[in-house]
């Protein structure tokens, strides 16, 4: 096969695959979100991807925009609540002015804001995820196929991790059937296709 079919099948399967997957999460986020935004190259140019998580690490949102405003950063938070189906009791920031508005306008005022470069350093580790996959690929050539790209990436990328909670031990036996048993559901997803 060649790239281009390849490249057919993502821009067929990857939408559905991260629906499904979208539907999976629902309800199944924590109260306290940490949200950032990474930029990445398309056609030469920044395009910023909006990405949040909660306290366990779980994938809350993934949004990518060609801009860096309040705009962007209102439609991030209002496609959060749609596909966790709640709101937050308090969302971490590195401190940009677009957050505290687009926080009030989408997720209202009785939301606690924080700002404290600190307390999202593991989102900001989490990154290095998507920016690993993204660096040998050089690039996109358009913001349609990066931003399809970017949400099934993530969305299968956390699907397939092994969740535990800080300090806990997760064996090498458990990590294997865990994932073995959610390639399985993603391979079922994508036959139902």
């Amino acid at each position: 096969f060649t790239h281009e079919a390849v490249r057919e099948w993502e821009t067929q399967l990857a939408p559905l695959l991260s629906e499904t997957l979208r539907k999976h999460r629902r309800g199944r986020i924590g109260c306290s979100w940490y949200v950032d935004e990474t930029f990445i190259k398309v056609k030469g140019r920044l395009a910023y991807l909006y990405r949040a998580i909660d306290r366990d690490g779980n994938l809350v949102d993934v949004l990518l925009s060609e801009k860096r405003d309040k705009a962007a950063a209102k439609a991030f938070f209002r496609s959060a609540r749609t596909v966790t189906g709640c709101v937050p009791a308090r969302v971490t920031s590195d401190g940009h002015d677009a957050y505290p508005g687009a926080i009030t306008a989408e997720l209202g005022a009785e939301v606690r804001h924080r700002t404290n470069r600190y307390l999202n350093n593991h989102l900001e580790q989490d990154h290095r995820g998507i920016k690993q996959r993204i660096r040998p690929m050089t690039g996109f050539k358009s913001i349609t196929s990066a931003t399809r790209f970017c949400r099934v990436h993530d969305e299968v990328r956390h699907f397939l991790r092994a969740r535990s909670y800080r300090n806990e031990v997760v064996s090498l036996a458990q990590r294997r059937l865990l994932y073995t048993a959610r390639t399985r559901v993603l391979l079922t997803s994508l036959a139902a296709a």
